[in-house]
């Protein structure tokens, strides 16, 4: 009898693989982000990136960052990752659940992830964490119990060849 491998992935590192691969779906020419929803026993519930509800055509929407009319920015239309995993998940209750995003998430979508009853947020990018937005969803998570903790990458490269 041989011993098992001893360089598996951790489940961490698994998730957050599955978030980051999920964002290179999106057509988002700045931000792709990535989510991945997993129940208490590790198992994936459902997938999110960041991009235009089903039915906007990516062609017909604008992607620019700023516009002086507002209509002609992607803010007002792109759907973000977490809250497209939140709706694409049909499997009932996310009660309980953990989320994990390539970018710590938005006012917004802080609230959909409490809604919904997630209880911790693994997140890997923080970069607009001196916005109103991330300062307010940091609340919110306090106040509504939700653990929020940055995951810590251990330097492993995954390839995959497809």
């Amino acid at each position: 009898m041989s011993d098992k491998r001893t360089d598996y992935i951790s489940w961490d590192e698994y998730f957050m693989a599955v978030a980051k691969l999920a964002a290179k779906r999106s057509k988002d020419p700045n931000s792709q982000v990535g989510c991945c929803i997993v129940s208490e026993d590790n198992k994936i519930l459902s997938i999110g990136y960041n991009g235009f509800p089903r039915g906007c055509s990516d062609d017909a929407f604008p992607w620019a960052r700023e516009d002086d009319d507002p209509l002609k920015t992607k803010y007002i239309y792109v759907t973000h990752s977490e809250l497209n995993a939140i709706l694409n998940y049909r499997g009932g209750s996310l009660e309980g659940a953990k989320l994990y995003v390539s970018l710590f998430p938005c006012n917004e979508c802080a609230k959909a992830i409490i809604q919904s009853g997630i209880r911790k947020v693994i997140y890997d990018n923080d970069k607009y964490d001196k916005t109103p937005s991330v300062i307010a969803s940091k609340m919110m998570f306090q106040a509504a119990g939700v653990a929020f903790q940055r995951y810590t990458p251990t330097g492993r490269v995954l390839e995959i060849e497809v």
